[in-house]
């Protein structure tokens, strides 16, 4: 992705006492595009095979403007492991509003990998955002991997596993 590209997609990201200094009207005519869902599709996947860590945070952005589904499923799946990048919060929350069986097992290894650029959250941020996503994906498969997380050695991970099988249950 060019510079350009990039400051002007990141420069739409919002923030407390900021303004949007970009519009998705202004996005779609920097691309000569009509589709915004495409676009943040065809830059997930330029990110991806560029290993670009910024390219694919100011993919992110697009498709958290204009939308994603299941055409991005698999990329997203891809993404959560990836080692070369540090969105994996945002990725794991894009899949997990897909709430797509398809991501039950990658899910599930977000919420037990810490990536060495979070070993400083004692949160747990991913794990969380990760188990969450699971416990809003219908079926046994999803179920079995919260029943899984219950047996990990951290606590975070266990308790949200937790609440996460009660809040199906109920």
């Amino acid at each position: 992705m060019r510079p350009e590209d990039s400051d002007l997609l990141l420069a739409a990201v919002t923030a407390p006492g900021r303004e949007r200094e970009v519009t998705r009207d202004d996005i779609l005519r920097h691309f000569n595009t009509t589709d915004g869902r495409g676009l943040g599709l065809r830059l997930l996947r330029e990110a991806a095979l560029e290993r670009d860590p910024v390219g694919l945070e100011a993919a992110v952005v697009v498709c958290n403007l204009f939308g994603f589904g299941a055409e991005h499923l698999e990329l997203l799946i891809d993404l959560t492991s990836a080692g070369w990048h540090e969105q994996h919060e945002n990725v794991v929350s894009m899949l997990s509003k897909l709430r797509d069986p398809g991501g039950v097992v990658a899910l599930r290894c977000a919420a037990t990998w810490v990536p060495s650029y979070l070993d400083w959250d004692e949160n747990r941020a991913l794990a969380v955002k990760a188990i969450w996503g699971l416990g809003g994906i219908a079926g046994a498969e999803a179920e079995q991997a919260l029943l899984g997380l219950l047996e990990d050695e951290d606590e975070i991970v266990r308790e949200e596993a937790e609440v996460q099988l009660r809040r199906r249950r109920a």
